[in-house]
């Protein structure tokens, strides 16, 4: 890859189909996929975007053709998009059954707004297994069974929301969250929820508003579900809890008092993601 300078990116997935589930995959999600295709331009190929790749690839030219992207690949230029592009573009390159190894930071050039087929929805699958590194039919031999396996073992149980859009639930250890990447601007969200949080609405039925993540310019709040709660238990509240945030967003009022104090408090406890 070519080395240069690439110009910082806020939102490098705006544009995209799903661009909140594309940070959630590239964040906070341990194993899903989601398909693309390329542009004619780029010979329409079919791609399988993925969380990651085993030695931290980021991305494989599978035996049967399909190239693997991994969204959560290590170092970035300042546009995520860019790196993804020009790696893309590389495994399309190689021989089937090829990983592509981490190369220095690209220069400028195609990002996957240019290089995907925009017409191609984000549909996201959240993954029980890395089985799909494997094309379908490869023989599992007793070293790739093992690496399967221990890989498996560091994912945390995820199940995306049907709901509502871009919501994942998850249970780390004995503790239950609910993760909701936002495709709305980043101030507006907050001001949202600083409005409900003053007012002691941020919750419900038992899911305590707990802070925000913040990565890609995507706003991730964060709520802690009562303990043993299951994602099935959570799809009723959340599509209730719905309209009271989508009202909080239209709301374009200057932020009282109690408001501009709960928004100190949330901005004091983000977590930003690279």
């Amino acid at each position: 890859m070519a080395t240069g300078s690439v110009d910082f990116v806020l939102r490098p997935f705006e544009g995209l189909p799903g661009e909140p589930d594309w940070v959630a995959l590239k964040e906070v999600v341990p194993a899903a996929t989601a398909p693309a295709r390329t542009t004619a331009e780029h010979g329409s190929r079919e791609v399988l975007l993925t969380t990651v790749l085993p030695m931290g690839w980021p991305a494989l030219h599978r035996d049967d053709g399909v190239v693997l992207l991994a969204l959560q690949s290590q170092g970035g230029s300042g546009d995520a998009s860019r790196d993804l592009a020009a790696v893309l573009l590389a495994a399309l390159d190689v021989e089937p059954g090829t990983a592509v190894e981490p190369e220095g930071l690209p220069g400028p050039g195609p990002r996957l707004q240019d290089v995907l087929d925009l017409t191609v929805p984000f549909e996201v699958t959240v993954e029980e297994s890395f089985g799909y590194w494997l094309a379908p039919g490869t023989e599992r031999t007793a070293d790739l069974a093992a690496a399967i396996e221990e890989a498996d073992s560091g994912i945390i149980p995820t199940v995306k929301l049907s709901s509502v859009e871009s919501a994942y639930w998850c249970r780390m250890g004995s503790r239950e969250f609910l993760r909701w990447a936002q495709p709305h601007d980043e101030q507006k969200v907050l001001d949202a929820l600083s409005r409900l949080h003053a007012k002691r609405e941020s919750g419900f039925d038992g899911a305590k508003f707990v802070g925000y993540f913040r990565s890609s310019g995507i706003v991730v709040p964060v709520w802690e579900l009562a303990r043993g709660t299951e994602a099935e238990d959570i799809e009723g509240a959340v599509a209730e809890f719905l309209p009271r945030f989508e009202a909080a967003l239209a709301d374009e009022t200057p932020l009282d008092a109690n408001a501009r104090r709960a928004r100190a408090g949330l901005v004091a406890r983000q977590v930003t993601l690279r």
